[in-house]
Parts: structure tokens; sequence; C-alpha cells
């Protein structure tokens, strides 16, 4: 009986990757995968495995989300062992669910395979720690994709003030719309905040500034991007350890 295995493949550095992906990548006979995903990962993959790119880009959707939910579907009747391979985790804006709930209308039997966040990776590779005694006691992961006034927006822009650490994943494109947001929301001009292009790989780039000048700052920066805006920022100095 076939079986789709819906797959972290963790924030870029392939060291991230969990045992349990690494197994079940190797045992795969058909590899479906994202942009995201270290390309290096594929190399894990045994002889014959079939390799499928539906990589989603800004403004460049090799395949909409609703073909790619058919192709598992089509994938999973003709192999055994189907991999859908994700960035980072599958649960975490990876729309694994979606993925997940379409195949159960279909019958098809899945499994989620955790793979490491971005949203917590990331920061810790820039040697910024999402949480700290005395500095932070909780964080919130928001969505950055979707503009600040865009109508009807899901984001509840009034409550992130009182956030000690927010974590905008895929919001580099709408970084000045964030920051002027959460300033008109009540968080002062000069909060911390940094801005990680490929964090955890060897191109990894991180900006510290604040909310006022951080656009500024952050011109030229690549995607993928993370922005982590809260007090932790300022830590990045004392543990700042991947650039050393």
């Amino acid at each position: 009986m076939s079986k789709v295995y819906l797959t972290g493949a963790g924030p870029g550095d392939i060291e991230l990757l969990t045992m349990k992906a690494y197994r079940i990548i190797k045992e795969a006979d058909v590899l479906i995968y994202d942009n995201l995903a270290n390309a290096e990962i594929l190399h894990f993959a045994k002889d014959g495995c079939e390799f499928v790119y539906v990589g989603k880009e800004k403004d460049k959707h090799i395949m909409p989300q609703d073909e790619i939910n058919e192709l598992i579907y089509e994938k999973a009747l003709e192999y055994e062992v189907v991999v859908r391979l994700k960035g980072g985790d599958p649960f975490v804006f990876g729309r694994g669910g979606e993925e997940g709930s379409f195949l159960h209308e279909k019958g098809i039997s899945f499994e989620i395979i955790p793979g490491i966040s971005s949203a917590i990776a990331v920061p810790a590779y820039a040697g910024i720690p999402v949480t700290h005694r005395g500095v932070a006691v909780s964080f919130r992961v928001v969505t950055g994709h979707e503009s600040p006034d865009k109508e009807a927006s899901q984001i509840p822009w009034e409550s992130l003030k009182n956030d000690d650490t927010l974590v905008f994943l895929m919001g580099l494109h709408h970084l000045e719309k964030i920051s002027t947001k959460l300033m008109e929301v009540g968080k002062p001009k000069d909060y911390p905040c940094a801005v990680i292009s490929k964090g955890t790989t060897s191109e990894q780039k991180v900006v510290v500034g604040s909310l006022e000048n951080i656009v500024e700052k952050s011109k030229g920066m690549a995607r993928p991007a993370l922005i982590i805006v809260g007090e932790v920022v300022r830590l990045r100095e004392q543990l700042k350890w991947f650039e050393n």
C-alpha cells in the first residue's frame, strides 16, 4: 500500500535534516520538492527515484497548490513511497495541513515528518534567541506573506504590540508595511529588529536595526529572508556564533 510522507527539510543547513527524514528520503520512489528545500538533499535519494520540482517563488508559481495536491495524489496511485519535501516544517506555513486534508479525502495514507522550522533555527544561527530569561517569555510566528493593508487581513495587528518576540516568515517584500503597522499599533520606533537572509547557510546575511530604519538598512537583501522583532535582537552581539 502506498503512503505519502509530508516531510520537513529543515531551514537550509543540510545537517539540520532529521534522521527520520533522511531515512524516508532514501526509500522514496518519487520526491516532490519545493525551492526552499536544500537541493543537496536530493543526492540522498536512491537510484531511479523520480524528482518533481513544484517550487514557489515570489510572483512565480511553477504549479498552483490545488495542482500540487492532485499531483501528490496521482503519484500515490503510481508509487509506494511518495515524499513531499518542504522547506522548514510542513505545518509552519508549509501548507502541509492542506495537503494532508486532501489526501485524507482521497483515502490516501500519509504521515507527517516534522522539520526544524526556520522560525527558530534562523534566529538561532544569527545569535538571536526567540526567548531569553528576563527579556522574552514568549514569541509569536506570523506570516509576512499577507500584506498588512490587505482588506480583511487575518493578522491580529493590534494584539502584536504586547508580544515579546515576533518572527515574520516570508515578509521581506512587505517589510516597510510590517514595520509601519507595528509602530502604528504601539511598538516604539526604536524597537530592535533584524532581517536574516538565507539563514543557516553559508550565504547567511544579517542586518540589525530598528522599526524606523530597518527598511533602509536591509535594502538589497536576498530571499528567503526572516524578520525578527524584539528586545532579544540586542543579544546578537554576545551570541553571534555562526559568523565567528
